[in-house]
């Protein structure tokens, strides 16, 4: 006789004092920024992944990215002719579902491939919302777990029903709670994102109120609202482990909504998924988001995860050094209802003993360059960003190509005598002097596509 698994009400597993973080689905990448042709790893949890295109099934798969053979890591592999995820050390190949297809060492009478031994564990996956949604724990409970979504009713919406979403991801270096407290905490907009998305002079009081609370998340209320109270009411709410969102609605802008998708991958590194979609109230802005390239975007959106990069990475090291967030009563002064949703967080995460690394240390703080690499913690996952970086580097070189080959003909053709030498000399220095101008704004861009400004908007 087995024993039914009871069905867990919300994420988090089914002990309802403790929140389980691995019974939980966590985004891993947005669709558009992944290849169906390459094997991709990612690490949730401390545990690392391998993503692939299952052809077979027509599925997005997630392995241990270990070969059980001799523990390569299979995101060096790659997809084989038949569909199947290929060892990239002796060609050991398995299925969508984890089985081993075939080993070429053993003789073709051998069955070495069906031993348990020969698996590879393979996580429950999901693709909502335009994300790939990973399930790190029980099999048998993802099905009945809700997967954290953004709110309706923009989720489907088409364009002409007026709504507008942005998405952006970075990995960040520091932890998902630290990012999660950030967040919820909308009072530090004025002055932390002054001249990015805020302005000094808009910063007043800030009475937040909790509303409701309790191990699947808690929700609350601001209600005079952000910019002095111009633009209304704005509600926030909290869905364990990974999710939450601002809600906003005014008569100058329409609605707007503040998603942010808090993905551990490591002790002191996170991911974050950004969404932002807006129901403007004057079609203008909607165009003018519409027309701008996704990677022009990207390049301001990293400028501003970069306001509060720099501190909090060092800021969560001081709180583990005072106790952790099991003493953060203690380590924060917390004076004003302005922190109350970051306290209502602290709370949830130590009530529910929900901390993904518990008894983990942080490595030593990271240089400032580091902090500030947008490259590898952006760029070359992003479909987007990849492509304009890959096709500016193009341009710039055949910017130089062109400049030389100008300058040499018309050198020659000076050289050759005629009473175009003159006009041929200023052609020439128009077109190197051209390119050279051209050449220096997309190096510009180039630049912000691989690290940020080390002195921030609030600053300059």
């Amino acid at each position: 006789m087995t024993t039914a698994l009871s069905v867990p009400a919300t994420a988090g597993g089914n002990d309802p004092t403790r929140f389980d973080p691995i019974e939980s689905w966590y985004p891993v990448f947005y669709i558009e920024d992944l290849d169906k042709l390459t094997p991709t790893p990612f690490t949730l949890l401390d545990r690392d992944l391998v993503l692939w295109w299952d052809t077979q099934a027509q599925a997005w798969r997630a392995f241990d990215d270990r070969c059980p053979h001799r523990l390569a890591r299979l995101s060096e592999g790659r997809i084989a002719e038949d569909g199947l995820l290929e060892c990239p050390y002796h060609g050991w190949a398995f299925t969508g579902a984890g089985t081993c297809d075939r080993i070429p060492q053993q003789l073709p009478d051998a069955k070495a491939e069906t031993s348990r031994r020969a698996c590879v564990k393979s996580l429950p996956t999901t693709v909502a919302q335009g994300l790939l949604f990973i399930y790190p724990g029980t099999p048998n409970l993802a099905a009945q777990t809700p997967v954290p979504l953004m709110p309706v009713p923009m989720v489907d919406a088409k364009p002409t029903d007026g709504w507008i979403v942005l998405n952006t991801f970075r990995d960040l270096p520091y932890d998902a709670a630290t990012l999660l407290e950030n967040v919820l905490d909308p009072s530090h907009l004025p002055y932390t994102h002054h001249n990015s998305v805020g302005k000094r002079s808009n910063a007043s009081p800030v009475e937040l109120e909790v509303v409701s609370s309790d191990k699947s998340g808690f929700t609350g209320t601001w209600a005079e609202g952000p910019r002095k109270g111009t633009l209304g009411r704005q509600d926030t709410t909290f869905i364990a482990p990974c999710l939450m969102w601002h809600e906003l609605t005014s008569k100058q802008f329409g609605e707007t909504i503040t998603v942010v998708y808090a993905t551990p991958t490591r002790k002191g590194e996170c991911r974050i998924f950004a969404r932002f979609p807006f129901k403007f109230a004057n079609k203008l802005p909607a165009f003018f988001i519409s027309a701008t390239p996704q990677w022009y975007s990207h390049i301001n959106n990293n400028a501003i995860l970069e306001d509060d990069q720099i501190f909090l990475h060092h800021q969560e090291r001081y709180l583990a050094h005072s106790g952790g967030s099991e003493n953060f009563s203690q380590a924060f002064y917390l004076p004003t209802k302005a922190d109350r949703f970051v306290f209502e967080y602290r709370q949830w995460l130590n009530n529910y003993h929900a901390d993904p690394f518990p008894g983990q240390v942080f490595q030593p703080p990271l240089a400032t360059k580091q902090l500030l690499d947008r490259y590898h913690s952006h760029t070359e996952h992003c479909h987007s960003c990849r492509t304009a970086h890959k096709n500016i580097q193009t341009a710039k070189q055949a910017i130089v190509v062109i400049a030389i080959l100008a300058w040499i003909g018309t050198t020659i053709m000076a050289l050759s005598g005629g009473e175009n030498a003159l006009n041929l000399g200023l052609v020439a220095i128009g077109i190197v002097g051209g390119g050279a101008l051209i050449w220096l704004v997309l190096n510009r861009l180039q630049i912000r596509l691989e690290r940020g400004d080390r002195i921030p908007a609030r600053n300059r």
